[in-house]
């Protein structure tokens, strides 16, 4: 089985390299070394799910099927690949294979049960009941290994919630339900585990998993790296602005923060040293590109996909609410990087021989067809899942292109086999997440949730809005962004759209607030992988990667809290025109840009506490003027862009002010 990891963190130094591999298992899991005959068969299984899923896409397979059918592959691969402990990880041991071979059993069971088995999921029998009761230990064995224990300590709250209900204080009691009812909801039906979050993995997720993997074993990723270089070298802070691009060009395929953090920070690293950044720092730019990984078309992060199956949307719709905001993400990190350039005297630095853009393009430029090719299929009317089928298939024929960059057999059965090693942790994820929501469906937690929340806030959305925003920040620092927002989906979710906020503009503030979780401890592994790298404080360069993350994560607030902030999403306001789409696009883009000022603490030169201040006023006016109403209770909504007017014009009288007094020199 080969080790991707490995081929991720090249070009570090051992110890170094060691600390990476940490953080890089941290979000995928611990995975077995093996070799030999272990690893031939740990690779062939894993092929053998990757063929099945791409055949699963191109002709039909039953949901009933394919959803436990996925399950039992992860069940399988991960009892075999991941140890029940880190001691244990030299070997498959016979426990594993024995828990392999049970979690196979209960996926046996359930599909020779039929229709018969699924018409007791109410009144399930006792053989139904011990299965059942298996399957569910199973898979929250399956997600400790895989991502720790906190997801699977959640999921045992959510089912003593669904058991103990009446015994609970006012107003979170529900009437309870027996194990038999529990275990027959979560395992017997399409509404539990094999529910909207398992049909997700197994029809959308582990498609783009594998063709990210055939794009990076056919040497694309090196490629986005290099032509991001290529294309802004030789300018003062080239490497900052490359960062950026390459983080998107390389981040859009992969979806994966900590992956494109590492991949990024071993190249730019020692170019980030020699224009003058600070390690920490360094780190933080290098965690929030990779952070964009997320939240970038046209694969985006695990939880996209679940926004288009909950809102039943097309997933070109989701990519299509997304290309603004992420825009405007990389605009954020592109104004801080520029920032820098004066605050902290960045240097311009020789690169070294580069090919040109138009060598590099020419040679290997074959790689953007691909990626441009799901947008235009999906646009040409093909599902997203035949979509990311043909594109994988085009991945494939195109690495012929070239000699160096062919998938020859052995590549290839690298590139399939990592495809479903790779997804094992989400999809274990997915499924624990399917006893949260199916416990939530079935005790009406979601609606009881809404109605505590807004009545918390006192029917204000602006408080309602903050409140959301917290509770998904913090639900992300105990679980994954996937699980975050399926958590957060279901019970926070309602209370925005009670309050007016559209479903779709709810469900997308969700999903940013899951991943600004990536960037905050203690699961901000992104920038601790890039802290291992710079040798930084691994919280000092959260910090650091909070700072120029921050003005983009305010720009959701756009989105239900402004009259016109669906705009953001490309959804056309009620009423409204393409003008107002440009308009409150423009306002976001300064409003970021004075956050950013106001961040940094530097413009022309440094800007003094009161012009701090007065930025982040500016900012605020500009971003969300609807603030103003909660503080101050008169603000209406024909006031809204004039205060955005004033917002664009502080802006400018405040960077005229800085633009005065630029003859001072800027302190390094």
């Amino acid at each position: 089985m080969s080790d991707d990891s490995g081929k991720i963190t090249q070009g570090l130094d051992a110890d170094t390299q060691r600390k990476v591999e940490e953080y890089i298992e941290q979000e995928e899991g611990a995975a077995n070394r093996l070799s030999g005959w272990s690893g031939y068969l740990i690779t062939a299984l894993a092929v053998i799910m990757t063929l099945f899923h791409l055949y699963a896409a191109y002709d039909i397979v039953p949901t009933q099927e394919l959803r436990p059918i996925h399950v039992g592959f992860v069940l399988l691969l991960t009892f075999l690949l991941f140890p029940i402990a880190a001691r244990f990880r030299d070997r498959i041991r016979w426990w594993d294979v024995l828990t392999a071979l049970i979690g196979i059993g209960t996926i046996w069971y359930l599909l020779q049960g039929g229709e018969d088995l699924t018409d007791r999921a109410t009144l399930p029998n006792q053989t139904d009941m011990m299965v059942g009761a298996v399957f569910i230990l199973l898979v929250l064995e399956a997600t400790r290994r895989t991502t720790g224990w906190i997801m699977p300590v959640v999921a045992i709250l959510f089912i003593l919630y669904a058991l103990f209900g009446p015994y609970l204080p006012a107003p979170w009691t529900h009437k309870g339900y027996d194990l038999d009812r529990l275990v027959g909801h979560l395992y017997m039906t399409l509404e539990g585990i094999f529910g909207t979050a398992v049909d997700v993995s197994s029809s959308l997720i582990i498609l783009f998993t594998i063709f990210g993997a055939v794009l990076q074993f056919s040497g694309a990723g090196k490629f986005f790296i290099d032509f991001s270089f290529s294309a802004l070298g030789g300018k003062t802070n080239s490497t900052g602005r490359a960062i950026v691009l390459s983080s998107f060009l390389l981040g859009g395929p992969s979806g994966s923060g900590v992956a494109t953090t590492v991949t990024i920070g071993s190249v730019a690293w020692p170019m980030l040293k020699r224009a003058g950044y600070l390690p920490a720092a360094a780190g933080g730019l290098l965690a929030a590109g990779g952070l964009g990984a997320i939240i970038s078309p046209p694969v985006l992060g695990a939880a996209a996909f679940l926004i288009a199956e909950f809102l039943k949307i097309s997933y070109l719709d989701v990519i299509r609410m997304a290309a603004i905001p992420t825009l405007l993400y990389y605009f954020s990190l592109l104004v801080m990087v520029e920032l820098d350039t004066g605050k902290y005297a960045i240097a311009n630095v020789d690169m070294g021989e580069r090919q040109s853009l138009w060598a590099l393009t020419k040679q290997y430029g074959y790689h953007f067809t691909s990626l441009i090719s799901i947008v235009v299929l999906m646009l040409l009317g093909f599902s997203p899942v035949l979509s990311v089928f043909w594109a994988t298939i085009l991945a494939v024929a195109v690495s012929y292109c070239r000699r160096d960059t062919a998938l020859v057999p052995k590549k290839l059965i690298e590139a399939l086999a990592s495809g479903s090693v790779g997804v094992l942790g989400t999809a274990a994820t997915c499924a624990a997440a399917g006893i949260i929501v199916g416990v939530v469906t079935l005790t009406g937690l979601g609606l009881k949730f809404s109605s505590i929340a807004i009545a918390y806030a006192g029917g204000s959305l602006v408080l309602t809005a903050v409140y959301t925003a917290l509770i998904v920040w913090i639900v992300g620092l105990a679980v994954p962004v996937t699980a975050s927002y399926i958590i957060c989906a279901v019970i926070a979710a309602p209370a925005l759209i009670q309050l007016g906020v559209k479903d779709y503009a709810a469900h997308m503030f969700i999903f940013y607030y899951a991943v600004l979780s990536e960037v905050s401890p203690p699961t901000a592994l992104s920038p601790f992988a890039a802290a291992a790298i710079t040798g930084a404080s691994p919280y000092t360069t959260t910090l650091q990667s909070w700072k120029y993350t921050m003005p983009a994560f305010l720009v959701p607030f756009v989105f239900v809290l402004d009259p016109l902030g669906i705009g953001l999403l490309l959804e056309m306001p009620k009423d409204g025109s393409w003008l107002q789409i440009v308009w409150v696009s423009f306002s976001t883009c300064v409003g970021i840009f004075a956050y950013g000022i106001a961040t940094q603490g530097f413009f022309m030169k440094r800007t003094g506490l009161a012009l701090q201040l007065a930025f982040i006023l500016a900012g605020t006016m500009l971003l969300f003027p609807s603030i103003m109403d909660a503080l101050f209770g008169f603000i209406e909504a024909r006031h809204i862009e004039p205060i955005k007017i004033a917002g664009i014009l502080l802006t400018a009288v405040l960077c005229g002010v800085q633009w005065l007094g630029r003859s001072k020199p800027a302190a390094a």
